[in-house]
């Protein structure tokens, strides 16, 4: 009767939804901060008299930061543990966000925005493999994609925030940064409230601490529920006992060793497909509204009710990755992004477009609640968060190639190659996923990271 069959066959409960909520805020703040800056770019150019360059790598660079924050957080998270990694990213976030509100220049604004992308990303990136670990495995697929909902609600605060701040009064632009910067209030909550990974504590040999975990879950669940817990199965797969040191090196070694090749291939370019396709739609999606005939502010409507799209995509994913399985979630959604995207490619009037282009932010954010997840599940509890770092770090090249790629597209291609471009890109992942995924739905996160002890011999 190990721990983590103990911590296994908890029900799903308020203690559970209480860490979906604590994690959920987390990412509704993450995609705020990544969607304002749209917002903010025509007043920081009036501002600072900027180019279009200047301003071209001000929005590169919150995805710039992503990348090396996402990076740097799985690295950590295996090494020192989730939950500071967890704290420490939501206060850098936080604070240079400030900063970013109150730069004198435009360098001090563009190397803040850096660093607030960078704690964001590295946010983004252990809080999955971190909360996957407190979850039973039958309601594991809908729990992270549930969590990863909460991006939706970061963006539609964006765009309204993007509507009525920021436009409305005088150095709104800077008022939303404050705004985006609230979330610092959360770390004296999370403190308190928010338990180490009972996994990570095995891991690390700290059994003790792994054990006060799981009792204190155990009595908050049986308190919740009123009902005597379930007994403990005996059949339940023991962890690994050894604990390989992490760094970057030792990762990619082990990630792409013949045991687990395949998993990281098919990760990291399911990561890179629906980032590049969701970053380009996303940040051309307001010029090209513009383009087509209506009012910078119509516009930042339309991208209201696209951005509403976002949030039935992401629940309604999480609820089927329990019944059709993840991979197979993440293909369907990936199949209708493609179908949408070219739709999109054939419409031509503001209307049309804003329908097909919330058709298009329902499938590619259904998508990333399967992604989110799928990651955490293949790898094993010892390179769990650097896998999944690593994996949206990875995936956050396309968020940073795409606008440019589909800019120059734009010039040569039109809006029709634009998102034809985009189509192609997402019926290869697809395909990838159909043919290499692995089947998660319903396995315990040690079952599915069995081949870890082969490749650690």
């Amino acid at each position: 009767m190990t721990l983590l069959a103990r911590l296994d066959r908890l029900p799903l409960s308020r203690p559970h939804y209480l860490l979906l909520l604590i994690g959920g805020l987390g990412y509704t703040f993450d995609g705020m901060d990544g969607a304002v800056v749209a917002f903010l770019l025509p007043s920081a150019q009036e501002a600072w008299s900027l180019s279009n360059g200047q301003l071209g790598l001000i929005g590169s660079a919150t995805p710039f930061g992503f990348l090396f924050g996402a990076a740097a957080a799985g690295l950590l998270g295996d090494r020192i543990g989730r939950k500071k990694v967890m704290m420490y990213a939501l206060a850098i976030y936080a604070v240079f966000s400030v900063v970013a509100a109150f730069a004198p220049s435009y360098e001090v604004f563009l190397g803040a925005r850096v660093l607030a992308g960078a704690g964001a990303g590295a946010e983004s990136a252990i809080i999955a493999p971190f909360l996957s670990e407190f979850v039973p495995a039958k309601r594991r697929g809908w729990f992270i994609g549930a969590l990863a909902g909460f991006f939706s609600f970061g963006f539609v605060m964006a765009a309204l925030i993007g509507r009525f701040v920021v436009p409305t009064m005088d150095d709104g632009w800077r008022v939303a940064q404050v705004i985006t910067a609230l979330p610092i209030v959360m770390l004296l909550w999370w403190r308190r409230s928010l338990p180490e990974s009972p996994r990570y504590l095995l891991q690390h040999g700290r059994v003790d601490e792994a054990e006060a975990v799981v009792a204190d879950l155990e009595r908050r669940v049986e308190l919740a529920t009123g009902r005597p817990l379930p007994p403990v199965p005996e059949s339940a797969t023991p962890p690994s006992a050894e604990t390989p040191k992490v760094n970057l090196l030792s990762a990619l070694r082990f990630l792409w060793s013949p045991v687990m090749a395949k998993r990281t291939a098919v990760i990291w370019l399911i990561w890179f497909v629906i980032t590049f396709s969701y970053y380009g739609f996303f940040s051309w999606i307001p010029t090209l509204l513009v383009q087509r005939g209506i009012t910078v502010t119509k516009s930042f409507e339309f991208s209201i009710i696209i951005y509403l799209a976002q949030i039935p995509g992401y629940f309604s994913a999480a609820w089927l990755s329990e019944r059709l399985d993840r991979k197979n979630t993440i293909a369907l959604y990936l199949s209708g992004s493609a179908v949408s995207a070219f739709w999109l490619s054939q419409m031509d009037s503001p209307v049309t477009i804003t329908l097909a282009g919330a058709v298009l932010s329902f499938f590619l954010n259904g998508t990333y609640a399967g992604v989110y997840s799928y990651t955490p599940e293949v790898f094993p509890t010892w390179i769990r968060a650097s896998g999944t770092g690593l994996s949206s770090a990875f995936g956050r090249i396309g968020s940073i190639m795409a606008p440019t790629i589909i800019g120059l597209s734009a010039a040569s291609l039109g809006f029709a190659g634009v998102f034809g471009l985009t189509t192609a890109v997402l019926v290869a992942g697809v395909i990838c996923v159909v043919v290499f995924g692995l089947a998660t739905a319903g396995r315990s996160l040690e079952e599915l990271t069995e081949p870890a002890k082969e490749a650690t011999k």
